[in-house]
């Protein structure tokens, strides 16, 4: 009988670790309500498939300057509960720089298709299919593509360039380096014991998600990739701690890896520091340059 209580009673505290987990983490899908348009850049609307016939929506932008040999094109890829509008600073930095720009709405986000659980393995599915979409329209010998995602934007790009070598560079802002470290932080917040509540509501989720968080997540396939990463992440990062950028270049390549602790900033702020975007400008100089 005793037996039964105490399941009873972990089923229950299992269901309140759900209920707060899905409120914190919970966002509701907003469409965008401005676009390059706004800013006076020409921009196409898009929708493309993903394998299993899904929609996604993004933003088009052919680079304005006359081609080089190499046609570089940046995928923009925002953070959990954002949608397209979220990379409107990236669009107004870096399309005048001679890039080709494809900004997406994540699957579940702004005005993709829902298409199940979202996860890191979804969303950087997503981002492959953006990769097919340039493919598309650019020839493969003028063809290089970079992606910058933000948060967990960042981490889908990264598990992405790690499994598609079409990718040749990667620059994040805050990217996770577990999802398991990030929701475990958060319940140590609230002095919730690890075993068996944390373990428990963890396994749950992989179940529901139907992938192993150790599978996805960036710190184990970071090294895999063969294009060159920027990991760039606020030092009072109160969403994604510093420590786990650190972990993320503590676990690459460290002869493709650029790591910038950012001074003074935080999760969403990055790009206000003063050396941001000639930072970034470099890298992609380094990497993919533009055809300015």
């Amino acid at each position: 009988m005793l037996l039964i209580w105490i399941i009873l009673a972990l089923i229950f505290l299992l269901g309140l670790l759900h209920l707060w987990m899905k409120q914190k983490y919970q966002y509701h899908k907003t469409k965008h309500q401005i676009t390059p348009a706004d800013i006076g850049i020409k921009f196409q609307e898009i929708w493309f498939p993903k394998k299993n016939g899904r929609q996604l929506y993004g933003w088009w932008l052919p680079n304005q300057h006359k081609p080089t040999a190499i046609d570089p094109t940046l995928i923009l890829v925002h953070g959990w509960g954002r949608n397209v509008e979220r990379m409107m600073p990236y669009i107004q930095e870096l399309h005048p720089r001679g890039y080709n720009l494809l900004a997406l709405d994540l699957r579940n986000h702004g005005s993709s298709d829902q298409d199940g659980y979202p996860t890191i393995l979804g969303f950087a599915q997503d981002i492959s299919a953006a990769v097919d979409f340039v493919e598309g329209k650019i020839p493969a010998e003028q063809r290089k593509i970079g992606v910058i995602g933000l948060s967990v934007g960042g981490a889908s790009a990264i598990y992405a360039a790690s499994i598609d070598n079409r990718i040749k560079a990667v620059a994040t802002v805050g990217s996770p380096a577990h999802p398991v470290n990030v929701m475990r932080s958060e319940f140590e917040k609230k002095h919730i014991p690890y075993f068996p509540l944390i373990w428990l509501f963890l396994k749950y989720l992989q179940l529901k998600a139907g992938v192993k968080f150790d599978k996805i997540a960036p710190v184990n396939n970071i090294q895999n990739i063969e294009g060159s990463v920027f990991l760039i992440h606020g030092h009072h990062d109160k969403v994604i701690p510093i420590e786990q950028g650190k972990r993320l270049r503590d676990a690459g390549n460290p002869e493709t890896i650029r790591f910038w602790d950012v001074p003074d900033k935080g999760h969403s702020n990055c790009h206000h520091h003063p050396e941001f975007w000639k930072r970034l400008e470099s890298f992609l100089q380094a990497t993919i340059p533009g055809t300015e």
